[in-house]
């Protein structure tokens, strides 16, 4: 495993995180044994990286993990989220108000079974509490102990500079893939200026780059992708599909699978990207590691950039009703 730096002072992590948001059901169902296992197999192919939030499975995730990782919580730099959670009646409720950062790192740490997460996002900027008020909140759970860095998803340009001049920020974790590159124009950028990791979720476009999605017909009912997301509404998916062949192409040539490339597409970006693949099995485990080891050639790396221009992905990454939230 290759390793790059948290941040500008924080520890060493994998150059491969492990998302788990898959590993309590999101898109279809999943194997709690075989989650376990998955994440018993990281920590031996040297993943220090695991990532969850309280919105996943609204807090499930988080005892889920409070479970598997007994015996294994000193091998994870751990991270959640907070401040974005989903009602039952549909929607979700975005609260960062210092009250609420504070209470929710309590629930967070009773869940997860520790009594300090290493880094602690805020998940969605709230855009009815200033992100120095938020930040200054967080900044004082790093001085109780109770968390060690800090860290913004889906943060726009400016809110991230007004939050580092709060409190250093040391990761942004926003979509990133092949086929969500919308955060090259400006975010990317400050990034790198302010020495922020990127930690890119969703590396694999929720599974289309990894080629299994071949059809709006595969998608179970239950798979909230058909539910909501407009790429994989049937016109998008059957457009977004001819986007797969000459990613193919470059696999098959290079004899490794799509998902490789598109994971070894975004290491090539800069060391500040550490992609977080969501991994629910070890078969996907064992193939997202291979690709650290993948290098791309300028030709094949120029290849990919024009065949997944921005303008080429039909469909908006989120649904209309969640956009607003995005880039603040």
């Amino acid at each position: 495993m290759k390793y790059r730096k948290l941040g500008r002072n924080g520890p060493k992590q994998s150059a491969i995180g492990l998302g788990c948001m898959s590993m309590t059901g999101l898109y279809g169902g999943a194997d709690e044994a075989e989650c376990r296992a998955t994440i018993e197999a990281a920590v031996d192919f040297g993943i220090n990286h695991i990532d969850t939030a309280n919105a996943y499975g609204n807090g499930k995730n988080e005892e889920f993990l409070g479970q598997a990782l007994n015996g294994l919580r000193d091998k994870f730099i751990l991270s959640t989220k907070f401040g974005n959670r989903r009602k039952p009646e549909g929607g979700f409720e975005i609260n960062s108000r210092p009250e609420s950062v504070m209470a929710s790192c309590e629930e967070s740490m009773a869940r997860l079974k520790v009594d300090v997460i290493d880094v602690f996002y805020q998940h969605r900027v709230d855009p009815d509490t200033p992100i120095e008020d938020t930040v200054g909140a967080m900044a004082r759970l790093v001085e109780q102990g109770k968390v060690r860095y800090l860290g913004l998803s889906e943060a726009g340009p400016e809110t991230i500079r007004r939050a580092h001049k709060v409190h250093p920020i040391s990761a942004l974790q926003t979509e990133y893939s092949l086929w969500s590159r919308e955060a090259e124009a400006d975010v990317l950028p400050v990034c790198r200026e302010l020495g922020i990791s990127f930690i890119a979720y969703c590396p694999l476009g929720r599974g289309f780059l990894s080629g299994t999605v071949r059809g709006y017909d595969g998608l179970k009912e239950t798979d909230r992708r058909r539910q909501e997301h407009p790429r994989f509404q049937q016109e998008n998916l059957e457009k977004n599909q001819d986007l797969l062949k000459p990613l193919d192409a470059i696999a098959a040539r290079k004899g490794v699978s799509p998902a490789q490339i598109a994971i070894a597409w975004l290491l090539h970006q800069g060391d500040e990207v550490i992609p977080i693949p969501g991994m629910a099995r070890r078969t996907h485990l064992s193939e997202n590691v291979a690709a650290v080891d993948i290098d791309l050639s300028d030709e094949e790396l120029s290849l990919l950039n024009e065949i997944f221009a921005l303008d080429a992905v039909a469909g908006t990454r989120y649904p209309e009703v969640q956009l607003p939230t995005l880039g603040l």
